[in-house]
This record gives C-alpha cells, sequence and structure tokens, in this order.
C-alpha cells in the first residue's frame, strides 16, 4: 500500500530527513525543479511560451521561486507575482528569491491589474499560494489570485496541493484553485485523494525528491491493485465449496426483496464457495426464484414482513459457516432491530453489518462492543451519522477523523462508504480505496458490497483486508460496467463484472 501522508507527517518527513543531512534548500530545489518540468510540458514547448507563478508566503512560495528560475533559465518568458512582502521570506525560500532576482524573470507584487494581466497572458499558471497545512478558508490578496487563476482559464500545476484546499480531509471551504495537474512530493495527501479537493486536483503525480524512502510513512495508506491480488484468497485444487468459504446472509423484508439477492449474489461472485440466504419466510419463493444458486433458511415474521427471530435451521447454519452478513433491506422495525442486535453479540463468526444492521445501533455505538467475533462496519454517510449520533456533514466534513474515531469507539472495523471509501481499524489506521466513483450510485451497489466482503471473510481474510479488497473489487467492477453507459448501470450489473474485475486485478 501506498503512503498518505498528513500535513503534519509531511512536515515530520521534512524534518527527520534533514535530520539525515538532506538539507531544506536541497528539498526545495527537487521539488521546484519538478514542478518546473511538469509546466513545461503543459506548455507543449519553451519558445514563445509564457509562465506565471503566483507564490504566497512560505516553502509552498519558495518552490514556486525555484520553479520559476528553472523556466526562466530554460527560455519561457517568467513572471513571477508576489503575494507576500520580499522581507517575510524564510530560509530556504528567501535564498531562492535572491537568485531569482539575477534571472531574466521578472518579480511583480500582486495587483488586480498585474493578476489579470499576467495571468492572461500566460500559458500555464503555478499555482504557489498554500501548501498542504492551509485550512479554512483564503482571504485578501490569496482569496483574490486565486478566484484570478479560476478566471483566467489556462492550465494550472499546483506546487503539492491546489490552494484552497485543506491538505489533511480534502476539505474546500472557500474558493480553490482548480488545477490540472498537481506535483506532490514524497506521499500524496489526503487533499488530493479524498473529495471535493481531489476533484481540483487533476491529474496527481508524486515525486519524491530525495526523501529518504523508509521515512516515508504514517497511518494511513491507498490501497493498491497489486495489495489486492495479493490479498485475494485462492482455491487449492482440492477445495470444495465449504473450504472455498461458507457465507450467510440475513436479510430482506417485503418491501425490500432485492437486497437479499443483491447480496447473495455479491457474495457468491467474489468467490464464496456456498452461501445461504435467510429471509422472512412470506418473501422466500420470491428469492428462491431470484437467487438459484443459495441455500435458504426461512425466517420468523413480523405482520409487516420483516424478520421477528431465528430458528433452530439458522443456528445449523451459522454453526457450519465462516462468516455473517446481516442488515440489508431488514426494515428499522424495532422487534427486528432487536433481533439483529442479539444476533451479533452471539456471533462467532466475523459479521458484516450493513444498513438496517447499522441503524439498529442507532445512536447506541458503544453497544457494538458487546460482541464475541470481529465485524466490519459498512455505513454510507448517512448511516455512519445515525450510528455516531452525529451531522452527516460532520461525516464528510473529515471522513479520516470520523472513521477513526467510529472504529476506536467500536472496536470494529468500518468502512465508510463514497467514491474514495475510507476504512479504519479500531488502532487508528486508515486504508483508502479510490476505485469508486458516480457510477456506483444508483440502488442496491451497497448490498453487493456486503456480499463480497462477507464472501471474502468466509474466504479467511482478516477483517481490514476482506473490506479493503471487496471495495477495490467493488469500484474496478462499477467502473467496467459503466464503460460506454454514461454510468447508467444497476446494482446486477456490477455483479456481472466482478469476476472480470477480479481477473484485471490479478493479472
Amino acid at each position: 500500500m501506498r503512503p498518505v501522508l498528513l500535513p503534519a507527517e509531511a512536515q515530520e518527513l521534512d524534518r527527520a530527513s534533514q535530520a539525515r543531512g538532506i538539507g531544506a534548500s536541497d528539498l526545495m530545489e527537487a521539488a521546484g525543479g519538478e514542478v518546473a518540468d511538469a509546466a513545461r510540458r503543459l506548455l507543449g514547448g519553451v519558445y514563445g511560451r509564457r509562465a506565471a507563478v503566483v507564490c504566497g508566503p512560505g516553502n509552498n512560495g519558495g518552490d514556486g521561486f525555484v520553479a520559476a528560475r528553472h523556466l526562466a533559465a530554460a527560455g519561457v518568458g517568467t513572471t513571477v507575482i508576489l503575494l507576500e512582502d520580499p522581507e517575510a521570506f524564510r530560509e530556504p525560500a528567501g535564498s531562492n528569491l535572491r537568485a531569482l532576482r539575477a534571472t531574466p524573470a521578472r518579480i511583480r507584487p500582486a495587483s488586480t491589474a498585474v493578476l489579470g494581466r499576467e495571468l492572461g497572458r500566460a500559458g500555464v499558471v503555478v499555482d504557489a499560494i498554500f501548501g498542504t497545512g492551509f485550512h479554512g478558508v483564503a482571504a485578501g490578496a490569496a482569496a483574490q489570485a486565486i478566484a484570478a487563476i479560476n478566471a483566467a482559464r489556462v492550465p494550472v500545476v499546483a506546487v503539492d496541493i491546489p490552494s484552497g484546499v485543506d491538505g489533511g480531509t480534502g476539505a474546500v471551504e472557500g474558493e480553490a484553485v482548480r488545477a490540472d495537474l498537481t506535483v506532490t512530493f514524497g506521499a500524496p495527501k489526503p487533499g488530493v485523494i479524498l473529495f471535493p479537493g481531489a476533484a481540483l486536483a487533476g491529474v496527481v503525480e508524486v515525486e519524491p525528491i530525495g526523501f529518504p524512502p523508509d521515512l516515508i510513512r504514517g497511518e494511513i495508506e491507498l490501497v493498491e491493485p497489486e495489495d489486492v491480488a495479493a490479498w485475494l484468497p485462492t482455491r487449492e485444487a482440492e477445495s470444495h465449496k465449504r473450504s472455498a468459504g461458507y457465507g450467510v446472509v440475513i436479510a430482506g423484508s417485503r418491501s425490500m426483496t432485492g437486497a437479499a439477492a443483491l447480496a447473495g449474489r455479491g457474495a457468491y461472485a467474489a468467490g464464496a464457495g456456498l452461501v445461504a440466504v435467510a429471509v422472512p419466510e412470506g418473501i422466500l419463493p420470491v428469492l428462491q426464484g431470484l437467487l438459484t444458486e443459495a441455500v435458504f433458511v426461512p425466517l420468523p415474521e413480523t405482520a409487516e414482513g420483516a424478520a421477528s427471530g431465528g430458528s433452530a435451521r439458522l443456528d445449523d447454519v451459522l454453526a457450519q459457516a465462516g462468516a455473517l452478513a446481516i442488515g440489508p433491506g431488514m426494515t428499522a422495525n424495532e422487534t427486528t432491530a432487536a433481533w439483529v442486535r442479539e444476533v451479533l453479540r452471539a456471533s462467532e463468526i466475523p459479521v458484516v453489518l450493513d444498513a438496517d444492521g447499522l441503524n439498529a445501533f442507532a445512536g447506541r455505538p458503544e453497544d457494538l462492543a458487546d460482541r464475541k467475533a470481529e465485524i466490519v462496519l459498512t455505513p454510507h454517510a448517512g448511516e455512519f451519522a445515525r450510528l455516531a449520533g452525529i451531522g452527516a456533514a460532520d461525516v464528510v466534513r473529515d471522513r479520516i477523523a470520523r472513521v477513526r474515531e467510529l472504529a476506536g469507539r467500536t472496536g470494529a472495523v468500518v468502512l465508510l462508504k463514497g467514491s474514495r471509501t475510507v476504512i479504519g481499524t479500531p488502532d487508528g489506521r486508515i486504508r483508502i480505496v479510490a476505485t469508486g466513483g458516480p457510477f456506483l450510485a444508483t440502488g442496491g451497489t451497497g448490498d453487493v458490497l456486503t456480499g463480497m466482503i462477507v464472501a471474502l471473510l468466509a474466504g479467511g481474510l482478516a477483517p481490514a483486508d476482506a473490506a479493503a479488497a471487496a471495495a477495490f473489487v467493488h469500484g474496478v467492477a462499477g467502473r467496467t460496467a459503466a464503460e460506454g453507459r454514461s454510468g447508467r448501470i444497476t446494482a446486477g450489473d456490477v455483479v456481472a463484472r466482478i469476476p472480470e474485475a477480479i481477473e484485471e486485478i490479478a493479472g
């Protein structure tokens, strides 16, 4: 997995590298050189081309000074627009500003007129206003510059992160630069991976610039294809359906029969050898027609057609199975919810808790700690908010922090769904899966994911690995299904592409 560094971790990487004898000036020189290379690529050449480099305070501005020096030396007509008093720049940015004065680059203090003129005739703009430590809302000259960059509608290279984006969360509380390409250093930051910041970053290029590789580490990691390929279980020559993974899905109600079917299909497509689907007895005939491969367990039901309890048959199935998923389409009926809580407390096999299974614990997440088995929680933002007892806006404002908190409170692996799926473990580690997208914003895809996770748990994967692998494959399957269809797909289309996605990832 690729490390993803929070701003504080990136600062520590700088300090630790300098302690190894790699000077701050060396890092700035390498960073600015990479930015200049990126700007030249966007320009498509140097002859007769112009660049505007907008520099804010601190090292981000210093990186811009180095980039401007390289661009000017290459023959690009370069103008540096200063948002800070020249005397305010500390080392090594100050030295690079002085070195810049010996080049053909022009240096201008920011003003409305200067921004309009220089950005208007530039072929590329370098955004060196704010670094990854920024949070909040840009104000004053910086806000004016950000607005002018966006209004100019010329290609933009952002230094480390688009200015105005919170480097630790991806939040955008005011106006932020819309970059075509972001050059970041050492490791990506959450702000260029998580939305809405990711939507403003354009293409993200990660450049090492001399950091010792062993120092690039943190508690957040980006899941990559080779990780998933290593996690996915394989079947031995002598495998049989139970050894390949036996998963149980408790789901569905009279008004939501499809949830159980999609979870069961997702489990089989992800590699389960055997899937038992437990549903209210009144909808059993419907499910038997939708899911021919599964074995079935009828459950007693309420007057509204929701499950009201278990049975000896279910107990027998659970005793043989390797993992359980519970919740999709079960309704918020309190009789059902009470039984869900009882099942979770008693389970001795890993559990995936989704949808109405999560709603059974709304506002009482600590109750999830009263259990024997490992669990994976799979909420979307709304379910997360209900479970944790916070506002949905608080969830999306800082997804990493909220997932960490809930994983710690519950002792569970928490998978927060989204175009960037964030997975947290009780020890505070975070995994980010970036394969999802708007093509998965259709009813039933979450049920498919639940089935996939239970299949991988039943196949022997650890909860965090099962969650991350399933989310990654799920995103690839959704993307493949959406190709050539303008994103208009159904959950069934995703299920159909799961084997293909696994094949692509496994190579």
